[in-house]
C-alpha cells in the first residue's frame, strides 16, 4: 500500500468521525487540524507532498478517532503510529 493510498484511507477516516478537509496552498507546511466554532476542519496543503499530507492525517486522526476502538487496516495503522506519535 502507497501513501496515496494510506492518504486516502486516513481522510475517509476522519471525514467519518465528522472532520471537514479544506485544501488550502498553505506554502507548502502540510497543514492541520484545528476547531473553528465547534467544527473540527483538517487544513491539507495543496503544496505539500502526498507522505507530509498523510502525516499530518495521521496526527489528526490521533486526535479525532479512538483507534484502539475501531477497525484500521494494518498498514495504515502503521502509518498512523509511526508518524502520528510524533507529535502525539
Amino acid at each position: 500500500m502507497n501513501e496515496q493510498m494510506i492518504l486516502q484511507e486516513l481522510l475517509a477516516l476522519l471525514e467519518a468521525n465528522g472532520v471537514t478537509i479544506r485544501n488550502e496552498p498553505l506554502g507548502g507546511t502540510g497543514g492541520g487540524l484545528c476547531t473553528i466554532k465547534g467544527e473540527r476542519i483538517l487544513f491539507l496543503d495543496t503544496q505539500a507532498s502526498s507522505i507530509a499530507l498523510a502525516a499530518v492525517c495521521a496526527e489528526a486522526v490521533l486526535n479525532v478517532v479512538n483507534v484502539e476502538q475501531i477497525y484500521i487496516r494494518p498498514q495504515v495503522r502503521q502509518f498512523i503510529e509511526a508518524h502520528g506519535s510524533q507529535t502525539a
